[in-house]
């Protein structure tokens, strides 16, 4: 059976720097930060009390009064994202239904309502838990939902691999689409991790910056004097089509998707394997299903956390497969200006390369001061470049020893 190509022709966010596509890619582009305090629920106990929220999304938009009362956040940015997805893409999904799928990642879910449940529970009893607590908090949800608003009765799934959620999603739509078994796929991820458990949580695990007085400057990754991450909510949602499908129906291609790796490290719950060697595979992985070799990629979209672990094991990772190359790769961390959506990561950093195709531009990775000399590749600091970009490559990383990567390029 031949394997069919398929074609991004959508793609739709909702993110710290902005509630659409263009809004997201203009405040990258000029380096801007979304990180700011956090609000919304008290932090003055909190040893770090920023991240990167989303701003004045209305969900009436997109939901009734009523459903939007019984809708957790994350779901809300998934439906907000994809809608924009599908619009650019035209895609008429009532017309075919039942080969239009979603599988939309998420690494938490609707924490909120956990929370917000256990209150209830402790302190009114079991009476008194709404029998929403389920649908508003599991993962799947955000697949469930915008399966049913949208109408597509496709394969219907949910990637939960932490920080690499989101990028498994459309990994394995490409997958579906590609051996035939969809039309088109929404794929990408969903999370709304800054609630009091969820801050307090990695707060404990001590992997966020502390710089509470430099929200803007916080996230910085593979700079020399990084002390952690920085939370992020959002969506990044695309539309995967078979390529045919779009061509025949007319439908501006955005960029092909050609390469998909996924690797376990099999070493720890939190810390990336050393010398980053399960990242490495998945590249690899991912260079050898597009049939690429290293030196096509014109760009990477590294996972690039700005974590003391991650950002070294990362940069040893890109040698270890680029060799002599990596040197001239151009790469660079996005989190530094959106902060980590965790499960949602890889849907926002895809649509970031598909742009930088578009575009020829590649984004900055910001807050670059002091350099590191275990990451010494060209990470882009501070100032977007222009450059020919035909084919990149997304990174994703996960606790638990998630490795996941993306390879796009353009359609003539």
């Amino acid at each position: 059976m031949s394997q069919k190509r398929v074609v991004v022709t959508g793609c739709g966010t909702v993110n710290p720097l902005g509630n659409c596509v263009n809004d997201f890619w203009e405040g990258l582009l000029a380096g801007k930060s979304g990180i700011d305090l956090v609000k919304g629920f008290d932090t003055s106990d909190y040893t770090t009390r920023i991240g990167g929220q989303v701003k004045d999304l209305d969900p009436l938009l997109y939901f009734d009064k009523k459903e939007a009362r019984r809708t957790t956040k994350f779901i809300i940015y998934a439906v907000a994202a994809a809608t924009e997805a599908i619009k650019q893409s035209g895609l008429d999904i009532k017309s075919n239904p039942y080969e239009v799928g979603v599988e939309i990642g998420s690494g938490i879910g609707g924490i909120e309502i956990l929370e917000e449940m256990a209150v209830i529970l402790k302190e009114k009893g079991p009476s008194k838990v709404s029998p929403f607590t389920v649908p508003m908090m599991i993962p799947d949800m955000a697949t469930g939902i915008v399966s049913i608003k949208t109408g597509a009765k496709g394969p219907n799934s949910c990637a939960v691999t932490a920080c690499a959620s989101a990028a498994n999603a459309i990994g394995n739509a490409y997958k579906l689409i590609e051996r035939g078994s969809a039309i088109a796929m929404i794929a990408g991820g969903a999370e709304c991790a800054i609630t009091p458990l969820g801050l307090a949580s990695f707060c404990a695990a001590r992997s966020l910056s502390t710089d509470n007085d430099n929200p803007k400057g916080a996230s910085r990754p593979f700079d020399g004097t990084r002390n952690g991450f920085v939370m992020g909510d959002g969506s990044g949602i695309v539309v995967l089509e078979e390529y045919e499908h779009a061509k025949k129906r007319g439908a501006n291609i955005l960029a092909e998707i050609i390469g998909f790796g996924t690797t376990g490290d099999a070493y720890h719950l939190t810390a990336p394997a050393p010398g980053g060697e399960g990242a490495a595979r998945a590249m690899k992985m991912a260079l050898k299903d597009a049939n690429l070799s290293p030196e096509n990629i014109d760009y990477i979209n590294a996972h690039g956390t700005s974590t003391l672990l991650n950002d070294k094991n990362e940069s040893a990772a890109i040698k270890e497969v680029f060799g002599d190359y990596a040197k001239d790769v151009s790469i660079s961390s996005t989190k530094s200006m959106t902060g980590h959506l965790l499960g949602a990561a890889g849907g926002i950093e895809a649509i970031v390369g598909i742009k930088a195709i578009q575009d020829n531009i590649v984004p900055p990775t910001i807050n670059q001061a002091l350099k590191d000399p275990d990451c010494d590749l060209d990470f882009t600091p501070n100032q977007a470049k222009e450059k020919e970009i035909n084919t990149i490559m997304s990174n994703s990383l996960g606790f638990g020893g998630h490795n996941t990567v993306l390879i796009f390029t353009s359609v003539s």
